[in-house]
């Protein structure tokens, strides 16, 4: 069965990279380039996870973060903060928002095959 993640960054090579490294692991990768895209995408339908950045135009990743929760409820879809925020005040306001996992850029496939193994994806 395909599991389906939606990446969500400003960067084309963040979003390239992140689907090179998902799709061989029999993930479905839909990208969105902002917060409010990825919104209108969950609309559409529903992924089973989000990688997401932080630091977006239009709509950040907190906010998306937010109001993905308010709509569709606290578990589902998983998400995974992806950012180069490494302060604890962002991880704290990450998780307390909804997200299930929190990574720093830059990552490699380790590092993200990790989380998504940690928040139970694979």
């Amino acid at each position: 069965m395909s599991r389906t993640c939606l990446v969500v960054d400003d960067s084309r090579v963040v979003r390239k990279v992140a689907r090179r490294i998902l799709e061989p692991h029999g993930f479905l990768v839909a990208e969105a380039e902002n917060g409010q895209t990825a919104l209108d995408a969950c609309h559409a339908g529903l992924p089973d996870c989000v990688l997401l950045d932080w630091n977006m135009p239009v709509m950040g990743g907190l906010e998306f973060l937010q109001k993905l929760r308010a709509e569709f409820g606290p578990e589902h879809p998983t998400v995974v903060f992806c950012t180069t925020e490494s302060d604890m005040s962002f991880i704290a306001s990450a998780i307390e928002s909804g997200a299930q996992e929190y990574i720093m850029k830059p990552f490699d496939e380790d590092i993200l095959l990790g989380k998504f193994a940690q928040a139970g994806l694979l």
